[in-house]
């Protein structure tokens, strides 16, 4: 007897029997060697759509299908149990009345397309789903829910969406008490800063992250890994200066791979070309992405950009950092530059970041603007003149831990206050010394770590 026949047969049984008689037929489907999901949709189709079967036995009957998936041999064909669900979901998600079963359908379905690292389509399949209805009005779930969908676009990479649904995480995190789903939270919130250049942020939330003891050993050094990567592409400026020198004082940094590349900018020394080759061949297809040059950079060529140098080579014609690495790197050196020279030329910086003189004036007046670098220009002699601190402020700087404010109170002490002033000029010394020591290689970098 053919599907359609039986379906027609079923249709005059009374009421009370329609429900096992669906739910045996439905097993005899499934049971088969090969089920057949055109099949399984038919039987769907009749029961939500029929007026004669009625709510209660629909429902008995999907509830029957859910099972079935759970079983063999459905269970273990995913491409067969995919095809089935998708089948079921065309019949019932129109029906209102049905919300509660296609919810638990879309659910199995995403965990299908999640192993098949299908992550655009899992996470439209839990955008889908109805939050209204059954267990998915608990703020709980659909907090998992919320975090499971950015953690799928992040994987994807599409960082925008992301952030959409982790808004809407951010306004249920605060009422759950799970601990793994709020670890999630924040590394997904770690990667969005990531994803979105807003590296001091990640930086942040990725090292914080990396203390935490519920996480294995080598997870959270990968988080580490992370974070020591989001501060080196971070703006040059003292944000930066404190993640840098958080993330330097670690003893777990020593053993990682960009530990050489952290010390470097830590210590404010100048990096060159093959020093940062190494590290961008570490980093991920979002943080080498290029970034769109300003109508100032694009326009930072003037007529002193194409002659010919003393040594007779040309100039050099770049106008601007190409990628968020570049422009890292580029904002790193100038703020060293910064440290070891008085002033220098518009030309001799320039050659120093790889650009032309013009494009070499805008990023230092930007950086100036922005309060990220202490310096004047003269554009009639071309020359940046760096601002020079004495010991005392640069010992409320040592670290990159920020500015220091030096004011004292009047106690009307004087002695006092000269004692106090001389214990900080004695500080700042000793750790210039040391930094000095560094340098020539007298003492390692974990000696210097120790001393500071």
């Amino acid at each position: 007897m053919s599907l359609d026949s039986k379906l027609v047969s079923l249709s005059s049984l009374s009421q009370k029997d329609k429900g096992a008689a669906y739910a045996d037929l439905l097993k005899q489907i499934t049971a088969s060697s090969q089920p057949s999901p055109a099949d399984i949709g038919k039987l769907v189709n009749n029961v939500v759509s029929e007026d004669h079967v009625g709510l209660v036995v629909a429902r008995q009957v999907l509830g029957e299908l859910l099972k079935a998936l759970d079983e063999e041999p459905l269970k273990s064909n995913m491409e067969l149990q995919k095809k089935v669900i998708e089948i079921s979901l065309e019949n019932i998600q129109r029906s209102v009345s049905f919300q509660e079963q296609a919810s638990a359908l879309r659910l199995k379905l995403a965990d299908i397309l999640e192993s098949e690292e299908d992550w655009s389509e899992a996470a439209k399949v839990l955008m889908g789903l109805n939050y209204d209805t059954g267990r998915l009005a608990d703020d709980d779930q659909k907090l998992r829910i919320y975090v499971r969908i950015v953690r799928l676009l992040l994987e994807e990479e599409d960082s925008v969406q992301a952030e959409t649904y982790q808004n809407r995480a951010g306004l249920l995190i605060h009422s759950t008490k799970d601990r793994e789903l709020q670890l999630s939270y924040k590394l997904c919130q770690a990667r969005i800063y990531d994803y979105a250049r807003r590296f001091v942020e990640a930086a942040l939330r990725y090292h914080e992250l990396s203390w935490v003891g519920d996480l294995d050993e080598d997870e959270r050094l990968q988080i580490l890994a992370a974070a020591i990567t989001c501060a080196v592409l971070a703006p040059a400026g003292p944000n930066r200066s404190r993640i840098l020198a958080s993330l330097y004082r670690d003893e777990r940094t020593l053993n990682l791979p960009n530990y050489t590349i952290l010390s470097k900018m830590f210590n404010e020394h100048i990096l060159r070309p093959q020093e940062v080759k190494g590290f961008e061949e570490t980093l991920k297809p979002h943080q080498l992405a290029r970034i769109a040059q300003s109508a100032n950079d694009r326009v930072a060529v003037s007529d002193e950009d194409v002659v010919v140098a003393e040594a007779g080579e040309t100039v050099s014609t770049r106008t601007g950092p190409s990628t968020v690495l570049d422009r890292a790197v580029m904002e790193h050196n100038l703020l060293s530059c910064s440290k070891i020279y008085n002033n220098i030329t518009f030309s001799g910086l320039g050659a120093l970041l790889d650009l032309t003189s013009s494009a070499a004036e805008t990023m230092a007046r930007r950086m100036i603007e922005q309060g990220r670098l202490r310096a004047s220009i003269d554009q009639v002699e071309r020359l940046i003149t760096f601002e020079v601190r004495d010991d005392v402020e640069a010992q409320g700087n040592a670290g990159g831990l920020g500015d220091v404010n030096l004011e004292t109170e009047d106690t009307g002490a004087p002695f006092t206050k000269k004692w106090d002033l001389q214990i900080r000029r004695t500080a700042a010394n000793v750790e210039g010394l040391v930094q000095t020591l560094h340098e020539k290689g007298l003492i390692s970098s974990h000696q210097v770590a120790m001393a500071i």
